[in-house]
């Protein structure tokens, strides 16, 4: 496959990272780490109102700007880069998507467009012990319960690692049918973060630009209209939505894995030992050359990834798609998002790491941002399943497409 990015595209790109490099500075990403929301609301207004970033790839209909998951990918790479503190991956890879991939008509045309004026959301799915065992991070880590009643339905359970669920104006909620595992009985609600029965703490994290919640709900009473889909048949659904949110988490770690590099190779041209820049030494160069390729292949997997989940929104929304090297790739969707997470992982977290070794003592110190890309990165490792739990999942998903093919 050849992929370029059009005019528009590398427009994007360049607005975006122009525009962070200015307002995501390191003094900025500090404030919002240390205030109660976790994030600029006025930076947020700005990304809404005036930028728009966030109706990127929303289709027109709905209030979008109707782009695709490669532009959106573009910009998330740069997110990454810059360490932006803002509800923008939690509003816009999770609640916006399970709205696409799972929403009626009705809740896509009311709850996106509420997403398009600047209003927050995320997705709670993962109970603690369903995520601890084993890191599972599927739609098997759905543990609270949900029970019709009449004309309504009432919700149980606990929530754990809820991107931004402390300050979300929405709550999408994955919760199961009573003895039910795997992907079965599973259904999807959207509700007011506010309502009554939903208590939210804040959790706390390694990774300080991007807050995490604990959720619990007890006894909450959901309208039918709150249902996204058919009761009890939302599993698919979920699994999409988080391969979809992977990619987008790759993307993020791809530009954190080059803002690695870029600090790596910036500070070794400055430090000066033995009469030379450190930068001249041939073991520095081979790191730096290590990184680079980990950042370069990391790319390659992740905009072929986005060109998968495009094909996959076009085809849950009946549209021709674009198809990938002339063939229709949208089935390929797990696949992708479990190679190109698997990799990222690795590669962010190998960068940060090798970052903070050239970068000697003072990598550790609160005025270098070396550790804050070594806390993002250890932190979406685990987020969303680990390097391994993806490899595996991988092969998996190969075996049981060789022993199908076999049949």
């Amino acid at each position: 496959m050849e992929f370029a990015f059009t005019d528009e595209q590398k427009m994007i790109r360049d607005t975006v990272e122009s525009f962070l490099a200015e307002n995501s500075t390191s003094a900025a990403v500090r404030s919002a780490m240390e205030s109660a929301q976790g994030f600029d609301p006025a930076l947020w207004n700005t990304l809404c109102n005036d930028l728009y970033w966030q109706g990127t790839h929303i289709p027109v209909e709905y209030g979008g700007l109707g782009l695709g998951y490669v532009e959106l990918v573009a910009m998330l790479e740069q997110m990454g880069r810059f360490l932006l503190c803002s509800p923008f991956y939690s509003t816009v890879c999770l609640a916006a998507n399970a709205l696409l991939v799972a929403g009626d008509s009705y809740q896509k045309t009311d709850y996106l467009a509420k997403i398009c004026e600047g209003e927050t959301a995320t997705l709670a799915w993962a109970s603690r012990s369903a995520a601890q065992a084993g890191g599972r991070w599927d739609a098997s880590a759905v543990e609270a319960t949900v029970v019709r009643h009449d004309e309504q339905f009432q919700l149980n359970g606990r929530y754990r690692y809820v991107t931004d669920g402390a300050s979300a104006d929405w709550l999408v909620l994955a919760a199961r049918t009573p003895n039910t595992t795997g992907n079965s009985g599973i259904s999807l609600f959207i509700v007011a973060a506010d309502q009554a029965g939903i208590q939210r703490n804040a959790l706390p994290t390694m990774d300080q630009t991007r807050r995490q919640a604990e959720i619990i709900v007890e006894n909450l009473n959901v309208p039918i209209a709150a249902l996204m889909g058919r009761f009890g048949e939302a599993g698919g659904a979920l699994e999409t939505v988080l391969d979809l949110a992977t990619i987008a988490l790759a993307a993020e770690q791809m530009g954190g894995a080059q803002q690695c590099l870029d600090m790596a190779v910036a500070y070794t041209k400055e430090r000066v030992q033995f009469g030379r820049s450190i930068a001249s030494f041939q073991a520095i160069k081979h790191m730096a050359a290590d990184m680079m390729t980990r950042v370069e292949v990391a790319r390659s997997g992740v905009y072929y990834a986005a060109c998968v989940a495009q094909e996959k929104l076009d085809a849950l929304n009946g549209l021709h798609a674009t198809l990938v090297g002339g063939v229709s790739s949208a089935g390929e969707l797990p696949e992708a998002a479990s190679i190109a997470k698997s990799y990222c992982s690795d590669a962010y977290f190998r960068n940060a790491a090798d970052a903070l070794q050239m970068h000697g003592g003072v990598g550790f110190t609160w005025e270098y941002d070396v550790h804050l890309h070594f806390k993002r990165a250890k932190a979406t490792e685990h987020f969303l399943g680990n390097a391994a739990w993806h490899r595996e999942r991988l092969a998996q998903l190969l075996l049981d497409a060789d022993q199908e093919s076999s049949l």
